[in-house]
C-alpha cells in the first residue's frame, strides 16, 4: 500500500480542484477520511481474514463499488443541507468517490501485496498497474525507518513532485484565462 501521507496528500490535491464554497472544514476532514478508510480493511487479519479474501487487505474497501457506496452515503450524511440531485451535490459525490477510489489506484502502483480488486464484489481478481514505481509501504511499526523512508522517498517522486507540478500549471492556466477575460472584457 502506499503510505497514509500519500492517501492524504492526494485528496488534498483533488480537494484544491473544488469550487472554494464546498471547501469547508468538515469537506477536508471527510475527503482525508475517504482517502485513509480503505485500508481499515487490514483489521480482518485479526478476525482470520485472509489477505486474498474479497474481505481481506485491498479486496473490496479497495474496490471501484465501495468507493461509489462510501460516497454516496458522505455527502448524504456529511452534507444533509444540499439537495439530492443537485450540481453541487453530484460535484460532491463525484469527488468523494474519486478521492476514495485514488486509493486503490495507489496501491496498484506499488511494488508489493497482491494488488488490487478493483471490481469486488463482483470479481476478486487483483490488478496492478503495468508501471509500480511507489515502494510498497510496511503494515505497522516497521514504517519508521528506513523501510519507510525508501517508501516516503518513492511517494514524494512519483506521486507528490507529478502533483505538484500539475497543480502549479493548472494555477497557471488559470490565471491565464482570468487574464484573458480580463483583458475581453475591458473592450
Amino acid at each position: 500500500m502506499a503510505s497514509w501521507l500519500t492517501h492524504a496528500f492526494l485528496a488534498g490535491a483533488l480537494g484544491k480542484a473544488q469550487p472554494f464554497h464546498i471547501r469547508t472544514t468538515r469537506f477536508w476532514v471527510l475527503s482525508i477520511f475517504c482517502s485513509i478508510v480503505p485500508d481499515a480493511d487490514v483489521l480482518g487479519y485479526a478476525w482470520g481474514i485472509e489477505y486474498s479474501h474479497v474481505l481481506g487487505h485491498r479486496g473490496l474497501m479497495h474496490s471501484l463499488c465501495f468507493a461509489f457506496g462510501l460516497a454516496m452515503l458522505t455527502v448524504v450524511w456529511g452534507f444533509p443541507g444540499i439537495p439530492r440531485g443537485s450540481k453541487t451535490w453530484w460535484v460532491l459525490v463525484t469527488h468523494f468517490f474519486l478521492v476514495t477510489a485514488s486509493h486503490g489506484v495507489l496501491d496498484a502502483l506499488t511494488n508489493g501485496g497482491l494488488g488490487v480488486a478493483f471490481f469486488a464484489p463482483f470479481d476478486n481478481t487483483r490488478y496492478f498497474f503495468p508501471w509500480t514505481p511507489i515502494v510498497v509501504s510496511p503494515i505497522g511499526a516497521d514504517f519508521f525507518g528506513l523501510r519507510g523512508l525508501q517508501v516516503i522517498t518513492s511517494e514524494v517522486l512519483f506521486v507528490w513532485a507529478p502533483i505538484m507540478l500539475i497543480a502549479r500549471g493548472v494555477v497557471f492556466l488559470r490565471n491565464k484565462r482570468i487574464k484573458w477575460r480580463g483583458c475581453e472584457s475591458a473592450k
